[in-house]
């Protein structure tokens, strides 16, 4: 039986990583998606994949204008909005503070801000009017650094730190009209960025590349994360079995939040 039979969701950051993992289950639980990412090549490639149930909307996140058009895009192509999804993002690299200039960490908070607090409200911004005629959900992509250190550096952290603050505020303002909740991953290999600002040169990073996140030794389960591992999290939050959900956030973390730091290795989310 599907969960969200008939239902219409925007996606960001859709074209990779645990965005498209949501797209192609949401699919697959009967919505309708519109697939927003700023790569043209990913959002083709999902395209030819998952054919006439998604539009693509190739954009910025920190963009309002973008948000509208890709909100317009659903309305257009499919005639309603019911599930918004934030899930753009931008590591830091995992730069310490003592490591970084002045310059370099004003720049990077400049820019993993606007992704990952900013990009988060202007989507909502956008969708808000058409969420709240569907009684719809707003669904945030946070991570185990929106409540513990270790997953990234400072800016990182406090980025997903404020992401929390942004669930908890809308889940307020909005009801009764709109829920809104958070999914809470660990550690998950994705090709998600660093800000150009704080990017690690190579020579910083064992063997040139950085180490996978993930691993079975990051979380209690002893698996390995892949994207797919988190994307039932957001169809419960979309589905109208979460009808009295709001302010909430899953923590789909394999129990990292309960180990010790000692365990906890690897990226995050």
């Amino acid at each position: 039986m599907e969960w969200l039979p008939g239902a219409v969701a925007l996606v960001t950051g859709a074209g990779s990583g645990i965005g498209a993992a949501v797209t192609r289950r949401f699919v697959a639980e009967g919505a309708r998606v519109v697939a927003f990412d700023r790569s043209a090549d990913r959002l083709e490639a999902l395209r030819v994949e998952l054919g006439d149930r998604i539009a693509v909307h190739c954009g910025d996140v920190r963009s309002f204008a973008d948000n509208e058009r890709a909100t317009q895009t659903a309305l257009e192509r499919f005639g309603a909005l019911d599930v918004f999804v934030g899930n753009a993002g931008i590591w830091d690299a995992k730069r310490r503070l003592s490591d970084l200039s002045a310059d370099e960490l004003s720049a990077g908070f400049d820019e993993v801000f606007a992704v990952n607090v900013r990009g988060y409200l202007l989507g909502a911004k956008a969708t808000a009017p058409a969420l709240a005629r569907a009684r719809g959900a707003m669904i945030f992509t946070l991570s185990t650094s929106s409540y513990y250190v270790g997953g990234g550096g400072p800016v990182y952290v406090a980025a997903k730190h404020a992401a929390l603050g942004v669930v908890r505020a809308l889940a307020h303002e909005l009801a009764p009209e709109i829920r809104v909740n958070g999914v809470a991953p660990s550690g998950t290999p994705t090709n998600m960025a660093d800000a150009p600002s704080l990017a690690a040169p190579a020579a910083d990073v064992a063997g040139g590349e950085r180490p996978a996140p993930g691993g079975r030794a990051s979380n209690l389960l002893d698996v390995e994360v892949r994207p797919e591992d988190h994307a039932g999290s957001y169809v419960l939050l979309a589905s109208k079995h979460a009808r009295i959900i709001t302010g909430t956030v899953i923590h789909s973390d394999g129990g990292r939040g309960v180990m010790g730091a000692a365990r906890r290795e690897g990226g995050d989310v």
